[in-house]
């Protein structure tokens, strides 16, 4: 499978052709891990989520991109932020540039068994003390870091 190539602050990044709603979740458990996917295009961990369909709203679509992606079943329970940085470019395999725009909610579980997808090669809860030993991108250790400094308020950026 060709890969996707995300640039990020890259002054070699290509320009963005299209914009494409996106959504994501971070899903916690009781014991304060975060859910992580490790994705088959890039070998990253990563939150689960995706493009939006038409007829679904951004909250739907984070529900639905996790179940597909992990299995489980979430409830939404607030906004970790806003992510639309134009200098946040993925340039996929057929030839799609995209800029960047995911609405990240919170969320925790509520049902289903983890279980993997096409999309990723290992599914599971992640304490932030192991964060800084796996392959994250920089755009989602900001989210990760978002959520561990516990915002009063969600990201708008």
């Amino acid at each position: 499978m060709t890969s996707r190539r995300d640039y990020y602050h890259d002054p070699a990044a290509p320009v963005a052709t299209s914009l494409v709603p996106a959504a994501a979740a971070l899903v916690t458990d009781e014991r304060g891990r975060v859910l992580l996917q490790r994705r088959t295009d890039s070998g990253n961990w990563s939150l689960p989520g995706g493009a939006m369909d038409i007829g679904e709203t951004l909250q739907q679509c984070a529900v639905r991109e996790v179940k597909e992606e992990t299995g489980l079943d979430i409830e939404i329970t607030g906004l970790l932020g806003i992510y639309t940085d134009p200098h946040h470019v993925i340039a996929y395999p057929d030839g799609e540039i995209r800029q960047e725009f995911t609405i990240v909610y919170l969320a925790h579980a509520a049902g289903g068994t983890i279980t993997l997808s096409d999309e990723s090669t290992e599914v599971r809860f992640v304490h932030p003390a192991e964060f800084d030993h796996l392959p994250i991108h920089d755009t989602v250790r900001l989210r990760l870091s978002h959520h561990t400094q516990q915002r009063d308020t969600p990201y708008l950026g």
